[in-house]
């Protein structure tokens, strides 16, 4: 058992580490260029969706994204209306990587590690040197969920894990534990891809790796929030938008979370379970999106009055 505890850990600190350098990696690449497209092409609310899916999906990271907008809207120079845009495309951008760890690419990890490394080592240009870390950072990721995938499947054999793993068919119960795991991690990422590897390994139902799924949505507010810390009001009212769109997305979910695994189900057809949950996951997104985009005007209505806007004064200005 502790062998398998500590190759479980393994694989979930290489797919951490992995994922926080890749995006890191990814914003160094891209230079100002993430946030000139953020400030650029966000006039709109749905051009901010599309805006935060594709950057999201780019970066790999939802929280860089929303931190991003943040930092923007805390230097007064996007509007607090064009980041709750990005707000909901970086919730939409996110599933991506539940796509590509469903794919099972796990396999081809030492190829990808293989390439990143040749990259880094022998070659001078810079910009090859940045395209070998990012792909050396992206075999990583799938050597850790590799790793990860490894350690659990012995598990079956054990009736006390097989147990706890069929609570969490209960939808409030699985939502707790993937907003509790998101909070340990800081990664909801991280959580929905190891739904995705236990349930690969039967160790998981459907419903139990969805209500996982949502809570994971729940559990990454925390660290946007915490960007928020010291910031102006329109800084606090994105972190606030934030957790409020995934609060109520998670509310609805739970009211009707058997119609929706029914839907995914339906929708998803025969393909394997992982792939199942990461359609769920997309579904859910997409979902929220299309229902709470048309609120934004009241959301807006309702944070600007509840935290207005101080205006800036000569004393505000000399004051750094």
């Amino acid at each position: 058992m502790t062998a398998i505890l500590l190759s479980l850990i393994a694989g979930l600190v290489l797919f951490l580490f992995a994922v926080g350098n890749l995006s890191k990696t990814i914003q160094r690449s891209m230079g100002d260029k993430a946030s000139y497209w953020i400030q650029r092409y966000t006039s709109t609310i749905f051009s901010g969706i599309l805006v935060g899916t594709g950057v999201t999906a780019l970066l790999g990271s939802s929280s860089a994204v929303i931190i991003i907008a943040i930092v923007l809207v805390n230097a007064l120079v996007l509007p607090f209306r064009h980041a709750m845009g990005l707000v909901l495309g970086a919730n939409i951008g996110t599933t991506i990587s539940s796509q590509l760890i469903a794919l099972d690419v796990g396999k081809y990890a030492p190829v990808l590690l293989l390439i990143g490394f040749l990259l880094l080592f022998l070659s001078k240009s810079e910009r090859v040197h940045n395209s070998g870390k990012i792909i050396f950072y992206f075999g990583l990721l799938f050597f850790g969920l590799l790793t990860m995938e490894t350690a659990v499947a012995p598990l079956k054999e054990e009736a006390f894990f097989f147990d706890w793993m069929k609570k969490t068919e209960n939808p409030l119960r699985g939502t707790l534990t993937g907003a509790l795991v998101t909070l340990l991690v800081q990664s909801s990422s991280a959580t929905v891809g190891m739904a995705i590897v236990l349930a690969k390994q039967e160790l998981l139902s459907l419903t139990g790796g969805l209500a996982i799924m949502l809570g994971a949505e729940l559990g990454t507010c925390s660290d946007t929030l915490i960007a928020t810390i010291r910031g102006n009001a329109a800084a606090l009212k994105t972190g606030l938008f934030h957790v409020t769109f995934n609060l109520l997305s998670l509310i609805v979910g739970l009211l009707f979370f058997f119609p929706f695994v029914h839907l995914v189900k339906t929708l998803s057809a025969d393909v394997p379970i992982e792939r199942i949950i990461a359609n769920g996951h997309m579904l859910f997104n997409l979902l929220g999106v299309a229902f709470f985009a048309w609120t934004i005007p009241l959301f807006e209505r309702v944070l600007n009055r509840l935290l207005p806007d101080r205006p800036l004064t000569d004393t505000g200005l000399s004051g750094g």
